[in-house]
């Protein structure tokens, strides 16, 4: 039986070595990536109103974790800037004005496909006073992009490729608060 909890910074900061394993089987990335993205993570969780899901069998075996996005975070400018671009500036502030950042959601492979993701996004999202939630996904027709479709995500940007990148990137976005879960 899968338990979600919602933890803050320090506990994030102290499971840091097994959120770091998680999201090293879900995503395969180059071994000499993973110590960036431990920094990386490690950073986030200073961001204002930071919030992470664990889901716990009784190991932890996903994580979700987001942020209220700001301007001076890398990822908030980057990608605001380049929505103002190609859509205006009154979408990218309607979109990026007050929205909570979702930076990573992860699930162990070996509890893929169980609804966890799911349960994490409504967890991360629930109660929190954004007007929007935004996140950055593949740009190809996975798992996960079917996940924040059903939730109800809508690509704000596709074929996006992040600076110093190479891989296209969607950008999606939903209202807050999200619809129920169904069933």
């Amino acid at each position: 039986m899968i338990q979600l909890r919602r933890v803050g910074p320090d506990r994030f900061i102290a499971a840091l070595d097994t959120v770091l394993t998680i999201y090293a089987a879900a995503m395969r990335p180059p071994p000499d990536q993973l110590p960036g993205r431990l920094a990386i993570m490690r950073n986030h969780a200073t961001y204002p109103d930071f919030v992470c899901m664990l889901a716990e069998a009784p190991e932890i075996v996903g994580f979700a974790y987001g942020f209220h996005g700001t301007p001076g975070q890398w990822w908030h400018d980057v990608v605001r800037r380049a929505l103002r671009d190609r859509a205006g500036a009154p979408i990218a502030e309607n979109w990026f004005g007050d929205a909570l950042e979702i930076a990573e959601v992860h699930v162990h492979p070996d509890h893929q496909g169980k609804g966890i993701g799911r349960q994490m996004l409504h967890g991360l999202c629930e109660g929190r006073r954004e007007r929007t939630a935004v996140l950055s996904t593949h740009d190809a027709p996975t798992a996960a992009r079917h996940l924040y479709r059903d939730i109800g995500f809508v690509d704000l940007m596709t074929e996006f490729v992040f600076p110093g990148g190479y891989e296209d990137y969607a950008i999606a976005g939903t209202a807050l608060p999200l619809s129920p879960p169904v069933g």
